[in-house]
């Protein structure tokens, strides 16, 4: 049997999480997803802490990141898991509605796998995720078996 990917959505909106969750089901493999409200939450649950963790680390096939949360926002959160050794080889995607440049830059800087601006169409939306989610979980490498959530 094949295994389906896993996918951290890190974002507050719940909006932006009912668009992304329906574009990620409609997919040609639709991923596991687990979703975080902040990035404390997403630390949580990757390093175990968290309702579903159970005490060992959870490394998804891939992290959307939004960048403006409450409490531990995106900035903070990359630089949390690409300073962990442990977490530091999951693709993180930044996906947030700024452009700005500071923000773009900050980001590759913290090591972002890619940086990608929410449109605000729905439809464009549902595109872009899905594309996010085609070169992820269907035409790169995944993490090995023994480095991905159960």
């Amino acid at each position: 049997m094949e295994r389906v990917p896993v996918v951290l959505l890190v974002e507050d909106d719940p909006g932006d999480v009912l668009m992304v969750t329906e574009a990620l089901e409609r997919s040609l493999h639709p991923p596991k997803l687990h979703v975080a409200g902040d990035g404390q939450e997403a630390i949580d649950f990757l390093r175990g802490a968290g309702p579903d963790g159970q005490g060992r680390m959870n490394r998804p096939d891939l992290i959307l990141l939004d960048l403006n949360m409450p409490r531990l926002d995106g900035r903070e959160t990359l630089a949390a898991l690409k300073a962990d050794e442990r977490l530091r080889a999951v693709p993180v995607v930044v996906f947030t509605t700024s452009d700005a440049e500071t923000d773009v830059l900050a980001s590759y800087q913290r090591h972002a796998s890619a940086y990608v601006t929410k449109p605000l169409d729905l439809d464009a939306l549902e595109s872009v995720v899905d594309q996010i989610g085609r070169f992820y979980l269907d035409v790169s490498s995944l993490l090995p078996p023994e480095q991905r959530c159960a």
